[in-house]
């Protein structure tokens, strides 16, 4: 039998039973734009993954405090000092990158007025690495930070290209609202109780563009950068009862076979330097962003079970179909026999019809899944968009599903008897 006969067969016979073909392809076109959102989610998400690793650097070390550690009163915690010690000790890292930062920093600027801006203090390392900005100005420098100069560079986050539905209840940033309005570049602000010169504006990628896995200016009123040694003296909160402690020491050795060797030197170092108490973590970037990655899976692994299920509920209405197409057109396929068609042309006769159904399920299934991807993805940011070889893989899932579970049915077909097909009614 000739394949364009199978398929004109297999078309026939579809057409002829509309509905009960139409419930067979919707359970697997369910399956199949599940399939697809998940393929989408994964290569979206592995693409981030390895922008963000590219970007952190590939010897790239966070220490930070220990949460909810109770200090014995030995050490005086993770401070400025520790990360001087650091660059000191091994002058050979490629960055050693401090970071002191609060919420809730007074801003006056012309006539905008916010209380909810972050001061961050910085040094000039913090450029090294993360770096995705456009840049009009200069940035904080190596003099800023041994002057303690009163200069500032002001972030304006970056807006998006295709805007999220649930990003329309995200208010913009009211320091990026105004800064688009009017150059700060020069501009005395007052920030906290002290005046600070603007020298530099930082403009972030869209935030559907943004390569980093994390450090995104996200939520608050916007960021001010400062001298980490002008935030000490002039920025520290009240309530910390230590100028010297910061938040956290970034440090990239710029070879990711060392990173192993310099964590554990710089656990002893500062274990020494804090009289013995653990205070802090050091961890390899790539674990932190290896744990994030494996909660998004999690999610990812739930919708792939959710398409397994459909498919196999697919493959199961499919086999129904065919074995009930098969009972009756017993006589049809005794009369074939009788005319010479071979066990093999009868198998072939009920695949092809199983494998069309496949077919039309799997061109449902893709469509639905685009939509899904367009309109349902939860972070349209951490999807990519799907390529021909998804679709191609789709269509495969699709055809092998109907062929697979029509297999048996057919075979059964074709064991018929021709003389009591012929007599069957």
């Amino acid at each position: 039998m000739k394949l364009s006969e199978l398929g004109r067969s297999a078309l026939v016979e579809i057409r002829a039973h509309k509905t009960r073909s139409a419930m067979t392809s919707l359970s697997l076109a369910i399956g199949i734009a599940a399939m697809l959102f998940t393929f989408s989610q994964t290569a979206g998400m592995m693409k981030r993954y390895n922008d963000a690793l590219r970007l952190a650097g590939p010897g790239r070390i966070e220490v930070s405090q220990k949460n909810n550690y109770k200090s014995k009163g030995l050490s005086p915690g993770l401070t400025y000092g520790d990360a001087l010690e650091i660059r000191r000790q091994y002058p050979e890292l490629f960055m050693v990158s401090p970071m002191i930062s609060s919420w809730g920093t007074r801003m006056r600027l012309d006539d905008f007025k916010n209380d909810g801006i972050r001061a961050r203090g910085v040094t000039a390392e913090w450029a090294k690495r993360d770096w995705v900005y456009a840049v009009r100005g200069r940035l904080i420098n190596e003099r800023d930070v041994a002057e303690a100069a009163r200069v500032c560079v002001l972030i304006q986050a970056g807006g998006w290209i295709k805007k999220p539905y649930w990003a329309k209840y995200w208010p913009e940033q009211a320091l990026t609202k105004h800064i688009s309005r009017r150059d700060p570049l020069g501009r005395r602000v007052l920030l906290g109780e002290h005046l600070f010169t603007v020298v530099g504006v930082l403009k972030e990628p869209p935030r559907d563009k943004d390569p980093r896995w994390f450090g995104r200016s996200w939520g608050g009123q916007g960021v001010a950068l400062v001298p980490a040694t002008a935030y000490q003296r002039f920025l520290v909160p009240r309530y910390q009862r230590n100028p010297e402690v910061i938040e956290s020491i970034s440090v990239d050795t710029g070879d990711a076979a060392t990173a192993s060797a310099y964590l554990r030197r710089i656990k002893v170092l500062l274990k020494a330097r804090h009289r013995g108490e653990e205070d802090f973590e050091v961890k390899d970037y790539r674990e932190i962003m290896q744990s994030a990655l494996s909660q998004m899976r999690e999610f990812v692994v739930s919708i792939m079970i959710i398409g397994i299920v459909a498919i196999l509920a697919s493959g199961i209405g499919i086999m129904n179909v065919t074995l009930a197409t098969i009972f009756s057109r017993v006589r049809e396929i005794g009369i074939r026999r009788a005319l010479g068609a071979t066990r093999a042309d009868i198998v072939w006769q009920f695949v092809s019809e199983a494998m069309m159904l496949g077919v039309i399920g799997g061109v449902g299934g893709t469509g639905l899944g685009i939509l899904g991807i367009w309109y349902l993805a939860p972070k349209e940011d951490r999807m990519l968009e799907i390529s021909l070889v998804h679709v191609a893989g789709a269509l495969l899932i699709a055809l092998g599903t109907g062929f697979l579970f029509a297999l048996y049915p057919a075979w059964k077909a074709s064991r018929f008897d021709p003389v009591e097909a012929l007599h069957y009614e």
